[in-house]
């Protein structure tokens, strides 16, 4: 058994050139769940998307590191937005895992917030199979760290399905039935947002609708659109060809790929196949632009969408467990 980790372990963060970087970036693991590669990690840290204060060890009294939490953000970001990475070594006892990485999280929690962070970062456990609950490796992998989640004040959990389209899947037909728009409008939009979120089988929205109202989390959803890498003129009103209000697309962008972003109808028109269209158009306009990837998102419970996504030729390539605070939480 390891020690008591609040007394022998010490939690902190790297130094700028640390020259501890490579041992930390050794950790091993034989666990199946994902780990960041350190020429990844180095590459994406020459951009500020992970940085020495947002990389936390934990390390005992003989400086061994027993495991590290890797934060990412934009380059331009004030506070890191996700837990990327959560890796305990191989010689730490499977039962001392969760309180060991839990402490870490605190750790880091404590130093992001009185750096002003509003609230702790998500935690996104990707990579996970379709079936990962009926493989005892990946159940016991992501059982210590849900738990480690948790006792960090991480206790609202999501499951959501990754999707990603290339040209192999075909460009879907243009739709028929319907009239995109853009609207230069902000409040046009947060109007539209309004109205799709109605009923929304959203995990997140319904948990800030709950916690803030309706037009606060559309608003923070019309500011989260904005500042993503994706491009505002890409926005789109989606209408019938008599002039009804169907539904809103955003597309968007990730620092990687293109991206589906956001899209929605609005409650009286669903079940018509107007999703599918919507779908379509995003689809069309980022295969028009050249993408070779576009990626894409939804909560397992989100069946609809999910099956959009399979119309629309989108391969489902992972499972993500999303581990956050409750919203308004700090």
């Amino acid at each position: 058994m390891l020690p008591d980790p609040k007394t022998a372990v010490r939690f902190h963060p790297l130094l700028a050139g640390d020259a501890d970087l490579d041992r930390v970036l050794s950790l091993t693991s034989r666990e199946p769940v994902w780990r960041l590669p350190a020429d990844r990690y180095r590459a994406e840290a020459a951009e500020r998307q992970y940085r020495p204060e947002w990389t936390w060890i934990a390390q005992d009294g003989e400086g061994r590191v027993l495991a590290r939490a890797l934060w990412w953000g934009q380059g331009d970001s004030t506070h890191p937005l996700a837990l990327d990475c959560l890796t305990a070594a191989d010689e730490v006892p499977a039962d001392d895992r969760a309180a060991l990485a839990a402490g870490l999280l605190d750790a880091a929690h404590a130093a992001f917030r009185e750096a002003g962070a509003p609230q702790p970062p998500l935690y996104n456990l990707m990579q996970l199979p379709r079936d990962w609950r009926q493989d005892p490796a990946h159940a016991a992998a992501v059982a210590w760290r849900q738990e480690s989640a948790r006792r960090a004040g991480l206790t609202v959990e999501v499951e959501r399905l990754q999707y990603a389209w290339t040209p192999e899947a075909g460009v879907p037909d243009a739709p028929q039935r319907l009239v995109f728009a853009p609207e230069p409008d902000d409040d046009a939009f947060l109007a539209a947002m309004l109205r799709v979120a109605e009923g929304s089988l959203d995990a997140n929205t319904r948990e800030n609708e709950n916690a803030h109202g309706a037009l606060a989390t559309a608003r923070e959803a019309l500011a989260f659109y904005r500042d993503r890498p994706g491009l505002r003129e890409w926005w789109r009103l989606a209408y019938t060809q008599d002039g009804a209000l169907v539904g809103l697309a955003i597309p968007s962008a990730t620092p990687y790929h293109r991206n589906v972003g956001y899209l929605g109808v609005v409650p009286e028109l669903r079940g018509r196949g107007y999703v599918g269209e919507i779908l379509a158009a995003i689809t069309r306009q980022h295969a028009a632009d050249g993408a070779d990837r576009i990626t894409a998102t939804t909560d397992l419970g989100n069946r609809p969408m999910a099956a959009a996504f399979d119309r629309a030729g989108y391969r489902n390539t992972e499972v993500r467990l999303i581990f956050s605070a409750p919203a308004g939480s700090r």
